[in-house]
C-alpha cells in the first residue's frame, strides 16, 4: 500500500469513527502547505474536503479560524459548512492527528486575471464580511504590519538574504532574480518613506479573515461560491481590501486591472459604508507597501511544493514585480479615482 492509499484508508476510518460518514472515494489535493488535504465523495453523494493537521499545528488557532468561518456562514456569507464531530467539535482528534471536515463548495480556485463582474462580487462578499466581523471579538493573533513599521534598511538587507538563499537552493533564474532584487532595493529606498508618510497614524483594526486572497476564494461563473482557509487575525480592513482589489495576477496581466479594482472597491463601499473614506482611498497605497515589503515567492524550494504549485509561486513573484511598477506609475491617479468613488463621482 503506497502513501496515498494509506492516507485514503486513514481518512475513511476517521470519517466513519468520528462523523458517521462512509467514504466512497478519497483523493489527495496537492494545495496548501499547512495541512494535508483530501477530497472525499461519500457513499450517499456528499462532496467533502478533509484537512489533516501536522503534529506541530497550533490547534487553538485552528479552532479559532473554524469558529470565525462558522460565524460568517451564519451571517449568510458563502462559506462552506464545517462538520461537527460526534462530540460536536469543529476539530476532531483521531488516529494521532487533528482533522477538520467541510463541505466542498461548487467551483474552483481561479488562477487567471479577475473579470470585472467577479471583482465586483468579491467586493460585495468582502464588504458584508467586514461588516459582520466588526462585531466579532478581536483575535489574539495579530496580522503583521512590516509594510508600515519595519525599518527600510532591514527590508533592504532581506534582498541580500534572499539572493544568498536562492544561490544555495540552485534557483533556476538567478540572473533575473538579481535584477528583481536590485529593483526592489531601489524601490524600497526611493518610495517607502513617502508612501508611509501619507498614511493616517490610526487605522481601523478589527477581526478579519486575514488571508482573503484569490487562492482562498472558490468561484463559479464570476461569483464567489466559497470563502475558505480563514486565518482569523486582528488586522486592518483597508489592508485586506487593497490586497484583494490590487491582486497582482490581475494588475500584471489584465488591461482592465484599474476598472476591476474600482469595481471591487465600489461594491465594497455599498455593503460596508462605515469604513472611513480616507482608509478606502489608502487601500492602493497600502497594497503597494505590502508588496514592497514582502519577499514571498522569491525562493520556493523551502516549501517542498508540487511542481505545478512551485511554478505558480514563481509566477506570482514575477507578477508582484510587475504590479509594483504599475501601482507606482499610477498611484496618484488611482487615489483620485478612489476618492471619487466616495463622492459618488465618475471614475471612468
Amino acid at each position: 500500500m503506497d502513501e496515498a492509499e494509506r492516507g485514503a484508508a486513514l481518512t475513511a476510518d476517521v470519517l466513519e469513527d468520528r462523523y458517521g460518514l462512509v467514504a466512497d472515494h478519497v483523493e489527495p489535493v496537492h494545495m496548501g502547505t499547512d495541512t494535508i488535504n483530501r477530497r472525499v465523495l461519500t457513499d450517499d453523494g456528499l462532496r467533502l474536503f478533509v484537512k489533516q493537521y501536522p503534529a506541530m499545528a497550533d490547534l487553538d488557532e485552528a479552532r479559532n479560524a473554524w469558529d470565525m468561518s462558522e460565524y460568517c456562514r451564519a451571517a449568510k456569507l458563502p462559506v462552506p459548512r464545517v462538520w461537527p464531530d460526534a462530540d460536536d467539535n469543529l476539530i476532531t482528534i483521531a488516529e494521532g492527528s487533528a482533522w477538520a471536515v467541510v463541505d466542498e463548495a461548487p467551483g474552483q480556485v481561479t488562477t487567471s486575471a479577475m473579470t470585472i463582474p467577479l471583482a465586483e462580487h468579491i467586493g460585495v462578499v468582502m464588504g458584508r464580511m467586514h461588516r459582520a466581523l466588526a462585531a466579532y471579538p478581536l483575535p489574539k493573533r495579530v496580522q503583521q504590519t512590516r509594510w508600515r513599521t519595519e525599518p527600510v534598511e532591514d527590508a533592504v538587507a532581506k534582498c541580500d538574504a534572499v539572493m544568498a538563499r536562492a544561490t544555495r537552493q540552485g534557483h533556476d533564474r538567478l540572473d533575473q532574480l538579481r535584477v528583481d532584487l536590485d529593483q526592489r532595493r531601489t524601490d524600497l529606498r526611493t518610495h517607502s518613506a513617502e508612501l508611509r508618510k501619507q498614511l493616517s497614524e490610526t487605522l481601523v483594526q478589527q477581526a478579519l479573515h486575514a488571508d482573503l486572497t484569490r487562492t482562498n476564494l472558490i468561484t463559479l461563473a464570476d461569483a464567489v461560491t466559497g470563502v475558505i482557509d480563514f486565518r482569523c487575525a486582528s488586522a486592518l480592513p483597508a489592508w485586506e481590501l487593497g490586497r484583494a482589489a490590487f491582486d497582482p495576477r490581475t494588475v500584471a496581466t489584465s488591461t482592465n486591472w484599474t476598472t476591476c479594482a474600482l469595481a471591487m472597491v465600489g461594491a465594497y463601499r455599498s455593503e460596508h459604508p462605515s469604513l472611513p473614506m480616507q482608509e478606502v482611498r489608502a487601500c492602493a497605497r497600502i497594497a503597494l507597501l505590502y508588496m514592497l515589503f514582502s519577499f514571498y515567492g522569491a525562493t520556493t524550494a523551502e516549501y517542498n511544493l508540487p511542481q505545478d504549485a512551485e511554478l505558480d509561486l514563481k509566477r506570482y513573484w514575477s507578477e508582484r514585480q510587475t504590479a509594483i511598477r504599475r501601482l507606482l506609475g499610477d498611484l496618484e491617479g488611482l487615489e483620485e479615482k478612489l476618492t471619487a468613488l466616495g463622492a459618488g463621482g465618475d471614475t471612468a
